[in-house]
């Protein structure tokens, strides 16, 4: 995937799939019986609606709060990610400096640990005044707003750690707002609701990430002094001071929603018995469902992005070597980009309803795949705008299709009583291998260049293409 959302995947929000639970032809029969025990997914059949009532819930409180929620969830991840390394290799930071400053994104690759104390611990006296979720949602927005702050503050030619430490407070907070924000979205609204939601999400976090990354390098465009040196730090600050003020919208969000009905939980008598819900009980419901299969399940989820993680830290470098502008990159790859992804998102939903999540998840590996060796031809053509059009509008094309059908397999996966863990586990998981690998991509861009790197990210593809095989039998045996 090759716009700034390369470096981390699609939003992951836990849809109505996750909450009642069918039994999906895409995990093994077993599970699907077991997937919402003590009886959790006998729901009322809900009386079916008319084509006005469903277009109503659009317009809904509710709905309304989760697109400006979803903008906030989607705003800070490009800042760390892709924007950064376009403003690092900008600045004359070298690529394999830049390879290991994307291990800032293993935060999002560990959030399942504090997953369970962002879904029960309270905040000292925000929590009384706001409520458990609201309390996480402005603690972790407020986080954020100052580590982009204090970036727009450094100057990585001058220093590059305090860009690193407040990249990685992003990083760090932006994780336990997409926790604090799944369980927000879980409980606004009753189970008919949730797929709305979890669309208005998706739009929110789509429009975020054109802003995040087309609007900063626009804004990092204009605000440069005419006549200037190529890099220049007071732009860059600009770009994310006004990325900081965003954040606000998410924050007067919080602040104007009500606090959501929680699910009751079972009170614990001791800490010991807090924590064994909490921590141990999630997983051990996964292993106890799945069995043998779970490791299978678990080494395809830990490696299915891994041909487009690794690859997108180093394509806004790419641009850069490449002579492309801030306001070409930002016009096609940034927009382009982000549509052509929606595109594939809706291609990919469609496709995996006619003929099958598993169908589409290899389909998804093998174009992912394939879509890196176009970049390695595009490395071949000098400064052709018209060819990265078309090389990112196919690569994202895939890289949708791929997502839609990767979300909708880890949506069957969960536990209704543990959705929060579990899904936040299975979304962290996807980030872990890839991320260290990425953590050495400029290295090897250094070592044997661009063309040669793109075609061995494609080939990190094909043992995704071998699990999700073992994964299809396993699922018909």
């Amino acid at each position: 995937m090759s716009d700034t959302s390369s470096s981390s995947p699609l939003p992951l929000p836990t849809p109505a799939s996750a909450i009642v639970r069918p039994a999906p032809a895409a995990v093994p029969a077993k599970a699907s019986a077991a997937a919402a025990p003590d009886g959790d997914s006998a729901q009322p059949i809900a009386e079916k609606k008319s084509w006005a009532d469903i277009w109503r819930v659009y317009g809904e409180a509710a709905t309304l709060r989760m697109l400006l929620l979803g903008f906030s969830a989607g705003l800070p991840l490009l800042l760390v990610f892709g924007t950064l390394s376009f403003w690092l290799r900008e600045a004359g930071i070298d690529r394999t400096t830049i390879g290991y400053l994307s291990w800032v994104g293993l935060a999002y690759g560990f959030k399942w640990l504090w997953a369970p104390l962002v879904d029960r611990l309270p905040i000292p006296v925000l929590t009384r005044l706001l409520g458990r979720r609201r309390s996480w949602l402005l603690l972790s927005q407020a986080t954020i707003m100052a580590a982009l702050i204090g970036m727009a503050m450094t100057d990585p030619r001058q220093s590059l750690m305090p860009v690193v430490w407040c990249a990685l407070a992003v990083a760090f907070a932006s994780a336990t707002q997409d926790i604090a924000l799944d369980a927000f979205r879980i409980e606004s609204a009753d189970v008919q609701r949730q797929a709305a939601l979890a669309a208005a999400y998706q739009t929110g976090y789509r429009i975020a990430m054109i802003w995040a990354g087309a609007g900063a390098l626009w804004i990092a465009a204009r605000a440069e002094t005419p006549n200037a040196a190529l890099y220049q730090q007071g732009a860059w600050a600009t770009a994310y001071l006004v990325m900081a003020a965003s954040m606000l919208l998410g924050v007067l969000t919080v602040l104007m929603s009500p606090e959501p009905v929680a699910r009751p939980q079972p009170a614990a008598r001791n800490a010991a018995e807090w924590l064994r819900s909490a921590l141990v009980e999630p997983f051990a419901d996964f292993l106890k469902r799945y069995g043998k299969q779970a490791a299978l399940i678990l080494a395809l989820i830990a490696v299915y992005r891994i041909s487009d993680v690794v690859m997108g830290i180093m394509a806004n470098p790419f641009y850069v070597d490449m002579g492309y502008t801030k306001d070409e990159v930002a016009a096609v790859t940034k927009i382009y980009g982000v549509v052509m992804t929606l595109a594939g998102a809706f291609i990919g939903g469609a496709l995996a309803m006619r003929l099958g999540v598993m169908r589409v998840l290899m389909l998804g590996a093998l174009l992912s795949a394939c879509s890196n060796l176009l970049f390695a031809w595009l490395g071949s053509r000098g400064h052709d705008v018209n060819a990265l059009i078309w090389v990112i509008s196919a690569d994202n094309l895939s890289s949708g299709i791929a997502s839609a059908a990767f979300i909708a397999y880890l949506s069957s996966l969960t536990n209704v009583n543990y959705s929060a863990t579990q899904y936040a586990l299975f979304s962290s998981m996807m980030l872990l291998l890839p991320k260290f690998l990425a953590g050495y991509s400029g290295k090897y861009v250094d070592a044997f260049g661009y063309s040669n790197f793109f075609t061995a990210t494609a080939f990190l593809g094909v043992p995704v293409l071998l699990l999700v095989w073992l994964a299809s039998r396993s699922v018909k045996s």
